[in-house]
């Protein structure tokens, strides 16, 4: 919390950071164990807190379906010099967050058998589902930097990754709508490789290898990349806004058979749904689904009312039947997404 900004006495900020910490902190980012796990593997590590990681996955070996579950934007593990650095951080960090979607997640991949992999490190250290190319050089102590050690190779940032950058919600997030400013300044330019290679570099290396494990048993492989959405408004009277958007941007992501069998699910389910609009799935799809190599990718944006309180802060009345409908819709998916794998490796062993 910004003293300045508030008019607040120092202690009453001290205070209301010190809550953020504790009801956003590293324990309560952390998936507890539970009998029926396959082992839990950690990796990365967040800057500024010491021996925690960046996120945890769990596969098991072998996969008893074809599908693999990424929860990039749940983080809670905050350091306090992320907390120190933002301007607003007891509202800015909870807006930044797809509130406890990684609960739903993990209780789904607990139902049906399919990997998980949580991130932990919150979004507003660093946007896994942005690529690393996609930077306000604004926000950087002197401005863009070429050939440093610790920055990707430089390349030319594709356009939709300027475009979000410059809207304040690039790799990492400027500004909010009706907020403004997230930070109180610049980062150094050595903070941001840190962020980069301790955490979005090894996040989507073990994504990568933990969808080429399950695709080469199944021949194919269905990535789901988990959000929550703020409650959409609705077209006009009478008109019930989506509670769930599914993106497979524009079909370059996923094969039509597997999103065709989710949105007959769905539909049987009474889930009001959205296709691509307003969003059609950012850089994990981008990076990750090659649909010639049997690896598809859907992204899931659910909304926050559908399994959060009234507060939008702890789980509601809703969540159960969240998780009920997620896990019923994973396993029906699984089919289909195998039957895929099948058609796949027929081909490939008529192809030898």
């Amino acid at each position: 919390m910004d003293k300045a900004d508030t008019g607040l006495p120092d202690s009453a900020c001290d205070s209301a950071n010190a809550a953020l910490a504790d009801s956003h902190g590293v324990h309560s980012a952390m998936p507890q164990s539970h009998p029926a796990d396959p082992p839990w593997s950690a990796g990365g590590v967040i800057p500024g807190l010491t021996g925690v990681p960046a996120f945890s996955h769990s596969l098991p070996d072998p996969s008893p379906i074809p599908v693999v579950i990424a929860v990039p934007h749940a983080g809670r593990a905050y350091s306090a010099q992320v907390l120190g650095a933002m301007r607003h951080p007891q509202i800015a960090a909870p807006r930044l967050e797809d509130r406890l979607i990684d609960l739903i997640g993990l209780e789904v991949a607990r139902a049906t058998g399919a990997g998980i992999l949580i991130a932990h490190a919150p979004r507003a250290m660093i946007d896994l589902n942005r690529g690393p190319d996609d930077i306000d050089w604004d926000m950087i102590v002197g401005g863009r930097v070429d050939g440093h050690e610790g920055f990707p190779a430089a390349k030319k940032a594709a356009p939709s990754a300027i475009h979000r950058a410059r809207s304040g919600l690039g790799l990492v997030p400027r500004r909010l709508p009706a907020l403004g400013d997230v930070w109180r300044s610049r980062l150094e330019p050595d903070e941001l490789a840190a962020r980069i290679n301790n955490v979005h570099v090894p996040y989507h290396e073990a994504l990568g290898t933990m969808l080429e494990a399950v695709c080469a048993r199944w021949g194919a492989v269905l990535l789901i990349d988990l959000h929550s959405m703020p409650p959409l408004a609705s077209a006009g009277p009478g008109d019930v806004p989506p509670r769930l958007v599914v993106g497979d941007r524009f079909g370059a992501a996923c094969d039509g058979t597997i999103v065709s069998a989710m949105f007959a699910a769905l539909t049987e389910s009474r889930w009001p749904v959205a296709h691509n609009r307003p969003y059609a799935g950012g850089y994990v799809l981008e990076r990750h689904a090659r649909r010639h190599r049997g690896v598809h990718g859907l992204q899931l944006e659910i909304d926050r009312q559908a399994y959060l309180d009234g507060r939008l802060a702890e789980p509601g009345p809703g969540y159960a039947g969240v998780v009920d409908m997620l896990a019923g819709l994973v396993r029906r998916i699984a089919v289909t997404v195998a039957e895929c794998g099948r058609g796949r490796q027929h081909w490939r062993a008529a192809a030898e």
